[in-house]
């Protein structure tokens, strides 16, 4: 009889639990459960899961022969990252491949302080890196690793992450891998990650990946030898899995090397094993579980499955990025309410206190009803519910029974804040509490239409392990010399589709979960690396092969932050903040003020501009560290004030991963030492505000070479992919407007123009030069007098991108982020002004460089609740040029056009989604916002900056009214 029974096992911080799992009899009416069994998490967790599988075959009478497999899901990885502990992170030193690039912002820059000085203890900034055409930026230095191996061996650091500028693209110099090895050589003793075995393209979110995988290596390898001493003991010969953060299964000996795969397993199978338990879903559910530590919570759907988690994903406060195996539930949120929590009295106050601290694994020798000498929620709920099968309530003393009332009163209240906290709108939602602490729940909760506690509810982590589903990974090197990109990922998911079937999947279960195509475009012919993944139900007795196809270079015939909210301290009251505008009318910029006007850039970036997170750490940095950033009114300029520009020029895609060098300074200054005479500038103007280039302005103002404002506004009011397309181009002629002008790459590479026929000319010659120089530049534009500035600036647009920044973090604190389309089109003018025009996943996506341009379209799939039916195809030239509706027939219809702004957000977060980020999967909205007058009030801003400027075979009309932004300089100036 072949071995069919599956074991599921979730080793939790107080209990491990486990079932005993018989696939074939789900139907039934004990789901196939054949056992189940709870019992404390031990220090050396194979004790405990020994126990709980000896219980679980006692129980069932199946001999250990009969079990096909058993399933591990775990949070010890995560637990040590949430916790901080110093005893289960090792610290790490990083090799950073970047030549002059990326020095300004450090590794962990932006992470919590307490974690970055745990983990982040050294950086070497080495030679190495590529350009985006794969051409590299410094040749790899075989003597500089060894000497940063030296110093990291005498700083007693064993666990080392080499990250590279555009390592993903990097199948054929193999630079991470190179450095990899000598380290290797050098210092032997040493645990060694490169990323882009961890994360994509995106340099600091793969960086963070990375660094928090090589800091939890240790602790990995012994959790997962335990788990392995376990199995050996009970004589178990059938695989051991352990369960990602997807809900598929991965073999221990890979979790062993890649823990961060798995470290939001334990919510995805809490999720996955409540959707198990009620077959039945029809709308979506918040999965309440509680556990004996803490209690967490995610959004079920209604198709079963988890909330797909956003582009980018944070843990503990660290931002990253996955392809594979990333976080499924956007924000999961937590609080320190479990079965062990403790319950005492305020030290000021009488309140009744409950966590988060915990008794843990303990909870069988120190709660009370068992004969300890501690209060927690379990002595209280049992005396509260009259529970004759935990322990002992008589044990309970008079003190503690006095205080149920209050007791009861501040779980419900700590409950309902979270589910509050975790709704995306006003309305109630079922509540599904799941966890071996869901008796400290009552039966109803405001916020939620009706509360579900299923059987088997208590184990629901367990049952999500046994059931997990099966992968099938194609990572692979593929031609596109005669294929579109979205031909290969057809293949390449049909691939995937067989990969998955041969791991063990039912092939009528199997769905596309991710796919994306990284060009590699210093190859010829053209290659792509292409990835893809597929996921599925188990067969009852698969054969295991999980295995995943290597990048290999061959051709393809016809490839939030997690929040705790029961802490004390209270939160920003976003609606209550004001900035600050001295009497002089000067803005001085805050960090928070900073944040919003980030987010609101990347939402006017209208896809491109490239992403302003880069910019805004190295920002934020300097106001730690004493810069004033101040911005200040066009109005305000005099005549003959000097005004400088800059910004960058090239590739959205370049600048998610090159990190800048000097090269803006270096841009500026020869500029201005050409002018000569002393000639400075009295303040910075943003070539656009869209994206990056948004804070460019502010990042060029407040360095200590300049130190002086930046205007509020701006010369597109959006972002536009050439720099010719301006207004000063717009309003003021066709000649050059700007001389003289300079780009530097940051590598040595500076070129000045003294003199040029016309704007769009100075273009056209920089980019010859600019695909040669790596796809991105900075860019210095002779000065403008403030006479002009003020004719030809879009007023207000550092403003506009506060408002609409502010927007979406008051929805995010609201719990409203259903209804941050309908904020953020508030802010830009009101229905008149813009509206949705789409809502829907992203089922393609195809995208090539071409001059330092990133060209392609994004396909998207309408939702059920979506205004238009059918697809929205919208293609990009750096920026979304046309949004266009396609029917069932196949019939297209623009619906919106620059000058206009179409810009694609996350649903989940209300953040933009830039070009370089399009990702088959993500849930996202369409936004249309009317562009300002300065562009469509003439036929030739419609001329310069219409469809027809990018080839399109259509004409421009407007989606509304334009509003001029309100600036926050009038609004908020003291009197």
């Amino acid at each position: 009889m072949p071995s069919v029974f599956r074991i599921g096992v979730d080793v939790g911080g107080t209990n491990t639990d486990g079932v005993l799992l018989d696939p074939s009899a789900t139907s039934q009416a004990n789901k196939g459960i054949l056992a189940w069994h709870k019992s404390p998490t031990t220090l050396d967790p194979s004790h405990g899961i020994q126990t709980v599988i000896t219980a679980l075959l006692h129980a069932s009478k199946i001999e250990a022969r009969d079990v096909a497999s058993v399933t591990i899901g775990t949070t010890h990885f995560i637990n040590a990252v949430l916790e901080k502990d110093s005893n289960r992170l090792a610290p790490v030193a990083v090799l950073r491949l970047c030549g002059p690039f990326s020095r300004d912002v450090s590794p962990a820059i932006d992470w919590p302080a307490d974690l970055r000085d745990i983990i982040c203890r050294y950086c070497a900034f080495v030679d190495g890196g590529l350009e985006i055409d794969g051409e590299p930026i410094k040749e790899i230095d075989e003597g500089q690793v060894a000497q940063e191996c030296r110093i990291i061996q005498e700083k007693n650091i064993k666990s080392i992450v080499v990250n590279g500028i555009f390592s993903p693209s990097d199948l054929v110099q193999r630079q991470e891998e190179r450095v990899s090895e000598w380290v290797r050589e050098y210092y032997p003793e040493a645990d060694v990650v490169i990323s882009k075995e961890v994360a994509n393209l995106g340099f600091i979110e793969r960086e963070n990946a990375a660094i928090l995988n090589a800091s939890i290596l240790p602790f990995a390898r012994s959790t997962m030898r335990s788990f392995e001493r376990a199995m050996r003991r009970l004589q178990l010969q059938c695989p051991l899995f352990i369960t990602q953060n997807d809900g598929t299964i991965l073999p221990a000996r890979l979790a062993a090397r890649l823990p961060i795969r798995t470290f939001s397993s334990g919510p995805t199978n809490s999720m996955c094993g409540a959707a198990f338990l009620v077959p039945d879903l029809k709308e979506n559910m918040l999965v309440v579980d509680i556990g004996g530590t803490s209690t967490d919570v995610g959004m079920l759907l209604a198709s079963g499955l988890p909330r797909q988690a956003a582009a980018v994903t944070e843990i503990s406060g660290v931002r990253m990025n996955f392809f594979v195996s990333r976080c499924e539930e956007v924000q999961p949120i937590f609080i320190g309410l479990g079965g062990g929590s403790l319950v005492r009295k305020g030290s000021t106050s009488a309140k009744l206190i409950i966590g988060p601290d915990s008794v843990g694994h303990h909870i069988h020798t120190r709660a009370l009803v068992f004969g300890g000498d501690v209060p927690t929620a379990t002595d209280y709920a049992v005396v509260a519910q009259g529970l004759t099968n935990i322990g002992d309530a008589t044990l309970v003393p008079v003190a503690v029974r006095d205080g149920l009332t209050e007791y009861t009163a501040v779980v419900t209240q700590m409950l309902e804040r979270v589910i509050d906290s975790m709704k995306t709108s006003d309305a109630d939602i079922p509540v599904l509490l799941v966890g071996g602490g869901a008796i400290l729940a009552p039966d109803t909760l405001r916020g939620a239409s009706r509360v579900v506690k299923p059987e088997y509810s208590g184990v629901a982590n367990a049952i999500g392990a046994a059931i997990a589903r099966v992968s099938g990974t194609i990572d692979i090197m593929v031609s596109t010399a005669d294929r579109t990109t979205r031909a290969v990922l057809e293949d390449i998911s049909r691939m995937a589709v067989d990969r998955a079937v041969e791991n063990g999947a039912i092939r009528e279960s199997v769905k596309i979960a991710e796919m994306d195509a990284i060009p590699l475009n210093a190859s010829v012919p053209p290659l792509l690396r292409t990835l893809a993944n597929a996921l599925a139900t188990r067969k009852q007795n698969p054969h295991f092969l999980t295995t995943t196809m290597q990048p290999s270079l061959r051709s393809l015939k016809k490839k939030p932050s997690e929040r705790a909210v029961d802490g004390e301290a209270s939160a920003l009251d976003i609606a209550a903040y004001k900035p600050t505008v001295t009497a002089q009318r000067e803005w001085l910029i805050s960090e928070i003020d900073l944040e919003w006007i980030s987010t609101g850039c990347y939402i006017l970036g209208t896809g491109g501009g490239g992403t302003p997170y880069p910019h805004f750490v190295r920002l934020r940095q300097m106001l730690r560290t004493g810069s004033v950033v101040r911005v200040i009114s066009p109005d305000d300029l005099s005549d003959t004030a000097v005004i400088a520009c800059g910004g960058g020029k090239g590739s959205p895609t370049v600048s998610i991963e090159k990190l800048p060098a000097d090269e803006q300074m270096e841009a500026q200054r020869m500029v201005y030492e050409q002018i000569g005479h002393g000639c400075r500038p009295d303040a910075v103007i943003a070539l656009e505000i869209g994206g990056g280039n948004g804070l460019q302005g502010m990042l060029l103002g407040a360095s200590s070479n300049l130190d002086v404002p930046t205007v509020d506004g701006d010369w597109m009011g959006r972002a536009y992919p050439v720099s010719w397309q301006i207004t000063p181009v717009v309003l003021g002629g066709d000649k050059a407007h700007f001389l003289p002008t300079a780009i530097a790459d940051g590598n040595g590479n500076n070129m000045l123009l003294l003199s040029g026929a016309s704007e769009k000319l100075i273009e056209r010659i920089f980019r010859a030069a600019l695909s040669e120089m790596g796809s991105h530049v900075a860019c210095a534009k002779g000065p403008c007098s403030g006479k002009n500035t003020k004719e030809w600036v879009i007023d207000n647009t550092i403003s506009l991108a506060w408002r609409i920044g502010r927007a979406v973090a008051l929805c995010r604190v609201k719990n409203q982020i259903d209804f941050v389309a309908d904020a953020i089109i508030e802010q830009v003018g009101g229905r008149e002004s813009a509206k949705v025009l789409f809502r829907g996943k992203i089922v393609s996506v195809e995208r090539k460089t071409v001059k330092g341009h990133v060209y392609g379209e994004v396909v998207i799939s309408a939702s059920d609740v979506s205004e238009l039916s059918g697809l929205l195809k919208i293609p990009f030239k750096n920026e979304n040029i046309v949004a266009l509706a396609v029917d069932g027939d196949g019939k297209e219809e623009v619906v919106a056009s620059v000058p206009d702004l179409i810009s694609v957000c996350d649903v989940s977060t209300g953040e933009a989604i830039g070009t370089p980020e399009y990702r088959y999967g993500l849930l996202v909205f369409v936004l249309g916002i009317q562009a300002s007058e300065k562009w469509t009030a003439t036929p030739r801003g419609i001329q310069i900056g219409g469809p027809r400027a990018f080839g399109m075979d259509a004409d421009y009309k407007p989606l509304g009214i334009f509003r001029k932004p309100r600036s926050v300089i009038d609004e908020f100036a003291q009197r």
